[in-house]
């Protein structure tokens, strides 16, 4: 038999997806819990469950902001299908330089972190002002799905 050659497809990353997100039954997910809408990554804020119609299955609708961009999301799907559920990690950082726009972050092993851009709001101009100040700023990082975003500061201790 003649040796067959097998290739699979992989994302440009060389990965695939699938370690960005997990499957949930959508009738398991709460409020304040995340999921993904539209290819987003979303905090849940409300969620309301229909009653079985005469037709088919309980539905669930979904009321979610994005975690990156605060857009309100909506989503009605049966309560026995299953959603995506962003993989969401949090970590704390702490600011070195600002740098051409971006932040300039180390983690508690003295790891460099410098891809992350200060956020045009008031996180932003707050992180900016503390930093002019000379203050010992902690920065807390949220990832999801491939995406990165400075979500909150506070002092550190000199």
């Amino acid at each position: 038999m003649a040796e067959e050659d097998h290739a699979f497809d992989q994302d440009a990353a060389g990965e695939s997806g699938a370690s960005k997100t997990f499957p949930m039954q959508c009738s398991a997910l709460r409020k304040n819990g995340h999921v993904v809408i539209k290819g987003r990554p979303c905090k849940i804020v409300d969620m309301s469950t229909s009653k079985t119609g005469k037709h088919g299955h309980a539905k669930v609708h979904l009321v979610a902001i994005d975690i990156f961009t605060g857009k309100k999301l909506e989503d009605l799907s049966p309560s026995t299908h299953n959603m995506d559920v962003p993989h969401v990690k949090r970590n704390e950082y702490q600011l070195v330089n600002i740098d051409d726009g971006f932040l300039n972050l180390m983690d508690s092993d003295n790891n460099a972190k410098d891809d992350v851009k200060v956020p045009d709001n008031d996180l932003g101009k707050q992180i900016q002002e503390g930093f002019d100040e000379g203050k010992d700023l902690l920065i807390t990082i949220q990832a999801a799905m491939g995406e990165e975003a400075a979500i909150s500061v506070k002092e550190g201790a000199k």
